[in-house]
């Protein structure tokens, strides 16, 4: 029989004491008499903190004499061509009363039409801007703990997210929690986990999708040319496909601001050539030895174009990754890879 554990009564002490010995749980040797004996208990590891990075701020500039030449090159072409269609206008009224108003008409239909899409413009923009500081916001939060910032982060949240049928249910499952007693960052984590699962599958299959489809285009295609216009295209693409997915609404200004971010985003993270793992990952499986050069180039332009996706997750996504683990490449890479072995 086994004998019983020993108790010893409770006791205080400062752990200053020089009667205090703190030693490791599988140590053999026996304290002093008249000592104390610690043994530190590990973590468990879902208990351990969950490393957030910290934000950073974009830098503020000052006047931007690029931006200013622009402006004012694009208010003289406005202007020219308001001059322009004025005076046409004028000729064919000279000509005929009815060309003079259907000229009129024509004018004020291209005048209409542009001030939807500018206002469709300013308003992706504008949706753009909050979905980046909304991260922004959320990454700060699961630093500080706000509770209070962090209702406020949530609850703009559910808003974007309320044009999407498919998180009614997660909706409805994060406003239940809305009347709980949780800190800030537990509930920016469970605002993750409910919203961001669904959207974060949807994305990955895209990703994979799209790199899958230029892998093979690329690899059949006969010139230079089209290759790099269909991986632009693909890309241009892919990036509005994410952007919609996370609520986003970009316009052709917006795709501009969109694909400024990604590229340098990549650029921050590592850049768009392949990491030596994952050139060893593509040796391991016999790439070398099994696909031809134009194979090789497909799978490699397919690599790029998930690197592209991920990046673009990471810049349209309204909340950072920390309940949820971030798609790895090498995940990407071993789908892409085994499509192609299949293939093969």
């Amino acid at each position: 029989m086994s004998e019983p554990p020993l108790h010893r009564k409770p006791a205080t002490f400062r752990l200053d004491d020089p009667g205090v010995v703190v030693i490791d749980a599988d140590d053999k040797g026996r304290p002093s008499r008249g000592t104390v004996q610690v043994t530190p208990e590990a973590d468990h590891p879902a208990l351990l903190p969950v490393p957030v990075e910290r934000p950073v701020a974009p830098a503020r500039r000052g006047l931007r004499w690029g931006a200013v030449f622009w402006s004012g090159i694009a208010g003289l072409s406005l202007l020219g061509a308001g001059l322009g269609v004025t005076q046409l206008i004028e000729d064919l009224f000279a000509r005929s009363q009815g060309l003079g108003l259907l000229g009129l008409v024509f004018a004020g239909a291209a005048a209409l039409a542009l001030a939807v899409v500018v206002v469709r413009e300013i308003f992706g923009l504008v949706r753009l801007a909050t979905i980046e500081k909304l991260h922004l916001r959320a990454a700060a939060v699961l630093l500080s703990d706000d509770r209070r910032e962090s209702r406020d982060v949530v609850q703009e949240l559910v808003k974007l997210a309320h044009q999407n049928p498919h998180l009614a249910r997660a909706r409805a499952a994060l406003q239940g929690h809305a009347g709980d007693i949780i800190d800030g960052a537990d509930l920016i984590r469970l605002a993750e986990r409910e919203l961001m699962t669904p959207l974060d599958q949807e994305a990955r299959r895209l990703v994979s999708t799209a790199a899958q489809r230029v892998s093979i285009v690329t690899a059949v295609s006969p010139r230079a040319l089209i290759d790099v216009l269909f991986v632009f295209a693909a890309s241009l693409r892919l990036i509005r496909q994410l952007a919609r997915l996370y609520g986003g609404r970009p316009g052709a200004l917006g795709m501009i601001a969109l694909m400024r971010h990604v590229i340098a985003h990549v650029a921050i993270t590592g850049g768009m050539a392949a990491s030596d793992s994952l050139i060893q990952q593509m040796l391991g499986h016999g790439i070398a030895a099994k696909l031809s050069q134009r194979l090789g180039e497909g799978v490699l332009n397919g690599l790029m174009t998930a690197r592209l996706g991920l990046a673009a997750i990471d810049v349209t996504r309204p909340l950072p990754f920390t309940a949820l683990p971030r798609p790895a490449l090498a995940d990407l890479a071993r789908d892409l890879l085994r499509k192609r072995d299949g293939e093969e």
